[in-house]
C-alpha cells in the first residue's frame, strides 16, 4: 500500500506541474508580465473557489449520511478536496478513487462511496449547466450556439439526477454484485437530499462566479466600473466552463474551458483580456487546491478513523453476525 500511494502521489504530482507549466506558458504568450498582476485579487479569486467548492463537498458528505454510511464531515470534507487533485490525471477516475480511499472505513463502504461520487458529481454538473443556461436565456440569447450547448448539457445532465432514474441506472451498472445491498443504500437518496443538493450547489456555483470577477480585478487596465452588472455573465461563464471541461476526458479541461471563458467573455472585454483572466482563473484555482490537499493530507484532525483498542470491545459476546465481521 505504501508503494501505491507513493505512484499515485508521483502521477498525480505529474500532471498538476503540466498544468502549472501551461498556465505560466499562456500568460507569457499573452505580452502580460508577473509582476503587473495584482496577486492579492489572485489569491482571493483562489479562498472563493474553495469557498464555493465547500457547500458541494457537504452534500457529498450528506449523500453519504442519506445511503447509510457514518461517515464524519471532516473526514468526508477531507476525501472531497483531496480528491480534486485526481482531475488532473487522463481519465478523470482517479477522482472516484482518491475520494472512495480518503473516505472508506469500517462504517463507509467503498462502493457506496464510489456511486455517491457519481451522485455528487451529476448533480454538480446538472445545477451548473441549467444555471449558465437560465443565465444566458435571459441576458445573452444572441449567443446562439452557447445557449444550446448550455440547454443541451442542462437536459443531458438533469435527467440522471432524477432519483428514481438514477437507482434504475446503478441497477443496469449491476453495481449490486460488489454490494448486494446498494439498491437499499440507495433508497435514501430522496427528492429532499437532492433539493438539498441543487441549493448547496447553486450557492456554489454563484461563489465560483464571483471568482472570475475577481480575477479580473487582478488584470491591470481592466474596467471594471459595474462589478454587479457583470457578475451575471461571469457567473454563466464559470458555469458553462466547468461543465463543458468536465464532460471532456481531456485532464483538468485544459483548453476546453480557456475556449469557452474567452468566447463568452470577448464580447464584454478584449480578447487577449479574456484569455489571460482564463488562464489567471486556472492558476488561482490550481494553487488552491494544492495548497489546501497538503494541508488536509497532513492534518491530524482529518486522519482516517482509528479503530477502538482491544480492550474496549465486548470479549463476552461470542453472537457475531455478518455484518459485525465486516466492521
Amino acid at each position: 500500500m505504501p508503494t501505491l500511494k507513493a505512484v499515485v502521489f508521483l502521477v498525480v504530482a505529474y500532471f498538476i506541474y503540466q498544468n502549472f507549466q501551461r498556465a505560466f506558458t499562456q500568460i507569457q504568450e499573452q505580452g502580460f508580465q508577473f509582476n503587473q498582476i495584482k496577486w492579492m485579487w489572485v489569491a482571493v479569486a483562489g479562498l472563493l473557489y474553495l469557498l464555493g467548492s465547500l457547500p458541494m463537498g457537504i452534500f457529498w458528505h450528506q449523500i453519504l449520511r442519506a445511503m447509510g454510511q457514518d461517515a464524519r464531515l471532516g473526514k468526508s470534507l477531507r476525501a472531497f478536496f483531496i480528491g480534486h487533485m485526481g482531475k488532473y490525471v487522463p481519465g478523470k477516475a482517479l477522482v472516484v478513487v482518491l475520494r472512495t480511499a480518503l473516505v472508506r472505513g469500517p462504517k463507509v463502504d467503498t462502493t457506496v462511496a464510489a456511486v455517491a461520487v457519481f451522485v455528487e458529481t451529476l448533480t454538480m454538473v446538472a445545477v451548473g449547466a441549467v444555471y449558465a443556461a437560465v443565465i444566458i436565456g435571459l441576458l445573452y440569447f444572441d449567443q446562439t450556439w452557447l445557449l444550446i450547448l448550455a440547454v443541451s448539457m442542462a437536459i443531458c445532465a438533469s435527467v440522471p439526477t432524477f432519483p428514481p432514474l438514477f437507482r434504475k441506472i446503478v441497477v443496469l451498472l449491476r453495481v449490486k454484485k460488489l454490494n448486494p445491498k446498494i439498491e437499499e443504500n440507495l433508497q435514501g437518496v430522496d427528492f429532499r437530499v437532492m433539493g438539498i443538493g441543487w441549493f448547496a450547489d447553486f450557492i456554489g456555483w454563484t461563489l465560483m462566479g464571483a471568482s472570475l470577477l475577481a480575477v479580473f480585478y487582478a488584470i491591470p487596465g481592466t474596467n471594471m466600473a459595474a462589478p454587479l452588472t457583470l457578475f451575471p455573465l461571469m457567473t454563466a461563464t464559470v458555469c458553462l466552463a466547468m461543465v463543458a471541461g468536465f464532460v471532456t476526458p481531456i485532464p483538468g479541461g485544459i483548453g476546453i474551458r480557456e475556449l469557452v471563458i474567452m468566447g463568452l467573455l470577448e464580447t464584454s472585454f478584449s480578447p487577449a483580456t479574456a484569455a489571460v483572466a482564463a488562464v489567471l482563473l486556472r492558476f488561482s484555482w490550481m494553487v488552491s487546491e494544492v495548497l489546501l490537499s497538503i494541508i488536509l493530507y497532513g492534518t491530524i484532525l482529518f486522519q482516517t478513523d482509528t479503530p477502538p483498542p482491544p480492550e474496549s470491545l465486548d470479549s463476552t459476546n461470542t453472537d457475531v453476525s455478518p455484518e459485525s465481521e465486516s466492521v
